[in-house]
């Protein structure tokens, strides 16, 4: 494997919200601070395949960006605000925003599904970006969505990301459900999960019915994600530990929601 290929995996599989951490660390071990130029394929199918999320100058709301809304050399383009942005996919930073109009002959939709959208994910993600975007031949949409939750002073980073292709003459819509999770206190464990999503609406079904479709699909696996934790907790987690702690005494698992980690687990002591 050549340098080039394997730094770029370490950029397309870095966790969420910590781009610039890799490519410091990158920088550091390399000694190279113009290594930037070598990722640049790298950083923009990271960027396109994670839905990054960022603010226009001048904005208020944060765009995403992804293969469907690229126009090419850099730039990319948002319905909602009627822009069009270069993007640094080093960086992560917009620029050089112009106006830009949508013309598809399925703009009414994208409008009207861009509002549906807009409404669920406010409901159901504590900090959202959409995209509703015609595809390049016209026949169908592509609706999408990504939550990021960041909390790195805790040692934890989090991203939903959902994406579908709804095609109006067939009533189908496919597409995928992916959340990655990162927690990297004292270690290093991480959440990736992948769910395909199949679903029938009506031909040319208006938006409302679109994105019903979409938000019980999400709703479903959410529910399906509570219920593969709650078993983790009760049968999996418990084997994976030792019988006896460093109390030595066995754990009560009835009261471990109710233990402060590092004070009542470790007998009071801290380091």
């Amino acid at each position: 494997m050549s340098r080039t290929a394997a730094l770029s995996s370490f950029v397309e599989s870095t966790p969420p919200g910590e781009l610039s951490d890799v490519t410091k660390a990158i920088k550091s071990i390399l000694g190279d601070d113009n290594v930037s130029s070598e990722l640049s394929p790298a950083f923009e199918k990271y960027n396109e395949e994670q839905f990054t999320t960022v603010k226009l100058p001048g904005g208020s709301n944060e765009v995403l960006v992804s293969e469907h809304n690229r126009l090419g050399d850099g730039r990319y383009y948002d319905v909602e605000s009627q822009s069009s942005f270069e993007f640094d996919h080093a960086t992560q930073k917009a620029s050089g925003v112009q106006s830009y109009v949508l013309e598809s002959d399925n703009a009414d939709l994208v409008k009207s599904t861009i509002k549906s959208l807009s409404t669920h994910a406010a409901e159901h993600y504590p900090k959202s970006s959409i995209g509703v975007f015609p595809v390049s031949d016209e026949t169908a949409l592509a609706i999408l969505t990504v939550a990021n939750k960041y909390s790195p002073s805790n040692y934890w980073n989090g991203r939903w990301r959902s994406s579908y292709i709804y095609t109006p003459s067939s009533g189908s819509i496919t597409g995928t459900i992916k959340v990655d999770v990162h927690y990297y206190e004292d270690g290093n464990v991480r959440l990736l999960t992948n769910k395909d999503v199949d679903l029938k609406v009506g031909q040319n079904a208006n938006a409302s019915e679109i994105v019903r479709a979409i938000a019980g699909a999400e709703k479903k696996y959410q529910e399906d994600l509570n219920k593969a934790f709650g078993s983790l907790s009760e049968g999996a987690f418990k084997s994976l530990r030792r019988q006896l702690p460093i109390t030595r005494q066995k754990m009560d698992w009835d009261k471990i929601s109710g233990y402060r980690v590092g004070a009542d687990i470790g007998g009071g002591r801290t380091r």
